[in-house]
């Protein structure tokens, strides 16, 4: 049987990204020829082998004869198909779970790709973030595709899988929602078009044994059994694997130990994220972050959500925001954070520390043995990592 794919030729602005880097593999493993340019190396590139990939700080014109697809950071700089369509297609071309949520879209997609593998399943997977146990952030095996779908902008409107998925309810895009109601209304409409759905808000806590921490991490679960079920899973079958699943990366990640003092990564951007990061981390010890904001609209607009969920760590130092895909806006940065976290939190040690590398010096000043220190952000905060380990 000819693979679905056969005879298409696809060019991949962005193909460094987590995304683009996976739906490239699956692509390809379907019978595309793929190729690809990005303007910096990333670790996504390293699964990519095979993959011819331009790296350049501008992107050149597409191949002759080849469809162009953009990721959303280069929209408007590269004519071509948005990521939203091509994932469209990978899950138009076979029965799909797709994940959706404001909070814990990567942890519950691996979380079910894991269960589908090791219970000889062979799914396919798109997930966004780099599954270690998996061996990666894409599958390519012939049963269910599982893919995690974004409401950022307005896109998860476009996917029809068999099982649909959301893990909670939430205002995170400020410049594509006026309202959390009108993303519910989007949510809603989805599921309702989705020949079976999951709606993660319904379910009670998973009350199996797990290996990540956190309450979050038993909604997630709830999630993933939910879904699991679904797809022909029992929960008596999915359970002893789901006991074995140790998380994403730069999702709480224990990263080491330095000086008595354990260090975690996580991609935490939301107030409600930080907050059930810093509840899963405390353990009776002194508990540091390191916080860089997340795009200049999310801080405008939650500042002083930001420093409410912050104020549950014992001393945190702010960076100024990670902007991705968004220009700067005028008086809006990382201290407005600062600011509101004074204001809450009187006397608590925090620092307006611009860059990574300060905010890493601060907190390695700071440290002593039995604390716990995070670096949280889903930017590139955890370049602070290695620098609190000592390791450059």
């Amino acid at each position: 049987m000819p693979s679905p794919l056969e005879g298409r030729r696809f060019w991949i602005a962005g193909i460094g990204g987590a995304g683009m880097s996976a739906y490239a593999l699956l692509a390809r493993a379907w019978g595309a020829e793929v190729r690809g340019w990005d303007r910096a190396r990333t670790p996504y590139l390293d699964h990519l082998d095979g993959i011819d990939v331009d790296i350049s700080d501008e992107p050149p014109s597409p191949p002759k004869g080849w469809e162009p697809f953009v990721s959303t950071a280069f929209a408007g700089r590269v004519e071509g198909k948005s990521r939203a369509e091509l994932l469209a297609e990978l899950v138009s071309l076979r029965d799909s779970i797709v994940v959706a949520g404001a909070h814990g879209k990567t942890t519950t997609s691996a979380m079910i790709a894991f269960c589908l593998a090791r219970l000889d399943r062979d799914p396919a997977w798109l997930i966004g973030g780099e599954v270690p146990q998996l061996g990666g952030n894409a599958g390519t095996g012939a049963g269910l595709l599982v893919a995690e779908g974004d409401e950022s902008d307005r896109t998860i409107a476009a996917l029809r899988p068999r099982i649909a998925v959301v893990t909670n309810v939430d205002l995170d895009h400020h410049t594509t929602f006026g309202s959390r109601a009108e993303v519910e209304e989007l949510f809603e409409s989805w599921l309702a078009a989705a020949p079976q759905s999951v709606r993660g808000e319904e379910l009670a806590l998973y009350d199996g044994p797990l290996a990540v921490a956190g309450e979050h991490n038993r909604r997630n679960a709830a999630c993933a059994v939910a879904a699991l079920e679904l797809a022909g899973v029992s929960r008596a079958e999915a359970e002893p694997v789901l006991a074995e699943f140790t998380g994403a990366t730069r999702r709480l990640e224990r990263r080491g130990e330095v000086r008595g003092t354990e260090v975690y990564d996580d991609y935490g951007h939301h107030p409600a994220e930080i907050a059930a990061t810093i509840a899963a981390l405390r353990n009776g010890g002194r508990l540091l972050v390191l916080f860089q904001p997340h795009l200049y609209s999310r801080t405008r607009h939650l500042a002083r959500e930001l420093a409410a969920a912050l104020a549950g760590a014992d001393s945190v130092a702010v960076t100024d925001i990670y902007a991705a895909r968004e220009t700067p806006i005028a008086a809006v940065s990382g201290k407005l954070v600062v600011d509101a976290l004074a204001e809450l939190r009187p006397g608590m040690p925090v620092a307006w520390t611009p860059s990574v590398e300060e905010g890493a010096r601060y907190l390695a000043g700071l440290i002593r043995t039995g604390d716990r220190v995070v670096t949280i952000g889903a930017g590139d905060v955890d370049r602070a990592v290695p620098l609190l380990l000592g390791e450059s």
